[in-house]
Protein backbone atom coordinates (compact mmCIF):
# COMPACT_ATOMS: atom_id res chain seq x y z
CA UNK A 1 0.00 0.00 0.00
CA UNK A 2 1.46 3.33 -1.03
CA UNK A 3 0.65 6.63 0.58
CA UNK A 4 0.27 9.91 -1.40
CA UNK A 5 2.87 11.53 0.82
CA UNK A 6 4.95 9.02 2.64
CA UNK A 7 8.21 9.15 4.55
CA UNK A 8 11.15 7.69 2.66
CA UNK A 9 11.82 5.67 5.81
CA UNK A 10 10.52 5.56 9.37
CA UNK A 11 13.04 4.70 12.09
CA UNK A 12 11.87 2.96 15.25
CA UNK A 13 13.71 1.56 18.23
CA UNK A 14 14.44 2.23 21.87
CA UNK A 15 16.30 5.18 23.33
CA UNK A 16 19.99 4.76 22.66
CA UNK A 17 19.47 3.04 19.30
CA UNK A 18 20.65 6.15 17.44
CA UNK A 19 17.40 7.02 15.67
CA UNK A 20 17.94 10.79 15.69
CA UNK A 21 21.59 10.56 14.62
CA UNK A 22 20.96 7.97 11.89
CA UNK A 23 17.91 9.91 10.66
CA UNK A 24 20.07 13.01 10.19
CA UNK A 25 22.72 11.06 8.28
CA UNK A 26 20.12 9.45 6.01
CA UNK A 27 18.40 12.76 5.31
CA UNK A 28 21.73 14.34 4.44
CA UNK A 29 22.71 11.45 2.14
CA UNK A 30 19.36 11.49 0.34
CA UNK A 31 18.90 15.27 0.31
CA UNK A 32 15.52 15.07 2.04
CA UNK A 33 14.17 16.66 5.23
CA UNK A 34 14.35 14.94 8.59
CA UNK A 35 11.63 14.93 11.23
CA UNK A 36 11.51 13.60 14.78
CA UNK A 37 8.13 13.15 16.46
CA UNK A 38 9.53 13.89 19.93
CA UNK A 39 10.72 17.25 18.57
CA UNK A 40 7.30 17.81 16.97
CA UNK A 41 5.55 17.24 20.32
CA UNK A 42 7.97 19.52 22.16
CA UNK A 43 7.59 22.27 19.55
CA UNK A 44 3.79 22.05 19.53
CA UNK A 45 3.64 22.20 23.34
CA UNK A 46 6.38 24.80 23.73
CA UNK A 47 8.17 22.68 26.33
CA UNK A 48 10.40 19.65 26.53
CA UNK A 49 9.22 16.06 26.48
CA UNK A 50 10.57 15.75 30.04
CA UNK A 51 8.44 18.69 31.18
CA UNK A 52 5.35 17.20 29.54
CA UNK A 53 5.96 13.91 31.38
CA UNK A 54 6.51 15.65 34.70
CA UNK A 55 3.68 18.20 34.40
CA UNK A 56 1.01 16.18 32.59
CA UNK A 57 2.06 12.53 32.90
CA UNK A 58 2.99 9.81 30.45
CA UNK A 59 -0.60 9.24 29.31
CA UNK A 60 -0.92 12.85 28.07
CA UNK A 61 2.46 12.64 26.36
CA UNK A 62 1.40 9.43 24.58
CA UNK A 63 -1.76 11.17 23.30
CA UNK A 64 0.33 14.02 21.91
CA UNK A 65 2.84 11.56 20.46
CA UNK A 66 0.12 9.52 18.74
CA UNK A 67 -1.23 12.66 17.05
CA UNK A 68 2.29 13.78 16.06
CA UNK A 69 3.07 10.40 14.46
CA UNK A 70 -0.21 10.35 12.51
CA UNK A 71 0.44 13.88 11.22
CA UNK A 72 4.06 13.14 10.28
CA UNK A 73 3.14 9.92 8.46
CA UNK A 74 0.53 11.84 6.43
CA UNK A 75 2.62 14.93 5.66
CA UNK A 76 6.32 14.10 5.72
CA UNK A 77 8.21 12.71 2.73
CA UNK A 78 11.72 12.57 4.18
CA UNK A 79 13.25 10.59 7.02
CA UNK A 80 11.06 10.19 10.10
CA UNK A 81 12.32 9.14 13.54
CA UNK A 82 9.72 8.07 16.09
CA UNK A 83 10.05 8.29 19.84
CA UNK A 84 10.96 5.02 21.51
CA UNK A 85 7.49 4.47 22.96
CA UNK A 86 5.44 5.40 19.89
CA UNK A 87 4.92 1.73 18.99
CA UNK A 88 3.09 1.11 22.27
CA UNK A 89 -0.09 2.47 20.67
CA UNK A 90 -2.01 -0.08 18.57
CA UNK A 91 -3.41 2.62 16.25
CA UNK A 92 0.08 3.94 15.63
CA UNK A 93 1.29 0.43 14.80
CA UNK A 94 -1.61 0.10 12.35
CA UNK A 95 -0.71 3.43 10.72
CA UNK A 96 2.85 2.18 10.16
CA UNK A 97 1.59 -0.68 7.95
CA UNK A 98 2.55 -0.04 4.35
CA UNK A 99 5.48 2.22 5.28
CA UNK A 100 9.15 1.32 5.08
CA UNK A 101 10.01 0.96 8.74
CA UNK A 102 13.51 0.17 9.98
CA UNK A 103 13.96 -1.07 13.54
CA UNK A 104 17.32 0.06 14.86
CA UNK A 105 18.01 -2.74 17.32
CA UNK A 106 20.34 -2.06 20.24
CA UNK A 107 21.43 -4.28 23.10
CA UNK A 108 21.36 -3.34 26.75
CA UNK A 109 25.05 -2.57 27.10
CA UNK A 110 25.21 -0.22 24.11
CA UNK A 111 21.90 1.44 25.01
CA UNK A 112 23.13 2.20 28.52
CA UNK A 113 26.42 3.61 27.19
CA UNK A 114 24.66 5.83 24.67
CA UNK A 115 21.92 7.10 26.97
CA UNK A 116 24.26 7.75 29.88
CA UNK A 117 22.55 8.62 33.12
CA UNK A 118 19.26 9.48 31.51
CA UNK A 119 19.37 13.24 31.92
CA UNK A 120 16.24 14.51 30.20
CA UNK A 121 14.85 10.97 29.88
CA UNK A 122 11.75 10.86 32.11
CA UNK A 123 11.29 7.10 31.82
CA UNK A 124 14.74 6.48 33.26
CA UNK A 125 14.24 7.76 36.77
CA UNK A 126 15.79 5.34 39.28
CA UNK A 127 18.01 2.45 38.22
CA UNK A 128 18.91 3.40 34.65
CA UNK A 129 20.27 0.01 33.56
CA UNK A 130 17.30 -1.93 34.98
CA UNK A 131 14.83 0.51 33.45
CA UNK A 132 16.44 0.34 30.00
CA UNK A 133 16.45 -3.48 30.19
CA UNK A 134 12.76 -3.43 31.10
CA UNK A 135 11.94 -1.08 28.19
CA UNK A 136 13.96 -3.19 25.73
CA UNK A 137 12.23 -6.39 26.86
CA UNK A 138 8.78 -4.81 26.83
CA UNK A 139 9.04 -3.20 23.40
CA UNK A 140 11.28 -5.45 21.26
CA UNK A 141 8.36 -7.49 19.91
CA UNK A 142 6.45 -4.33 18.99
CA UNK A 143 9.42 -2.92 17.08
CA UNK A 144 9.75 -6.22 15.21
CA UNK A 145 6.00 -6.25 14.48
CA UNK A 146 6.07 -2.88 12.67
CA UNK A 147 9.48 -3.24 11.01
CA UNK A 148 10.02 -4.09 7.38
CA UNK A 149 13.77 -4.28 8.10
CA UNK A 150 15.93 -4.70 11.21
CA UNK A 151 19.41 -3.20 11.49
CA UNK A 152 21.63 -3.99 14.47
CA UNK A 153 23.48 -1.01 15.92
CA UNK A 154 25.61 -2.57 18.66
CA UNK A 155 29.28 -1.63 18.47
CA UNK A 156 28.77 0.26 15.22
CA UNK A 157 29.21 3.95 14.42
CA UNK A 158 26.09 5.78 13.23
CA UNK A 159 27.59 6.24 9.75
CA UNK A 160 27.88 2.46 9.30
CA UNK A 161 24.31 1.93 10.54
CA UNK A 162 23.01 4.60 8.14
CA UNK A 163 24.88 2.94 5.26
CA UNK A 164 23.24 -0.42 6.07
CA UNK A 165 19.82 1.23 6.20
CA UNK A 166 20.43 2.70 2.73
CA UNK A 167 21.49 -0.75 1.47
CA UNK A 168 18.47 -2.64 2.85
CA UNK A 169 16.10 -0.07 1.35
CA UNK A 170 17.53 -0.28 -2.16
Amino acid sequence: MSHPTSPRVVLVGPMGAGKTTVAGLLAEAWGVPVRDTDEDVAAAEGRSVSDIFVDDGEERFRELEKAAVATALAEHDGVLALGGGAVLDAETRALLAGHRVVYLRVGLSDAVKRVGLGVGRPLLLGNVRARIKSLLDERAGLYEEVATHVVDTDGRPAEEVAQEVREVLR
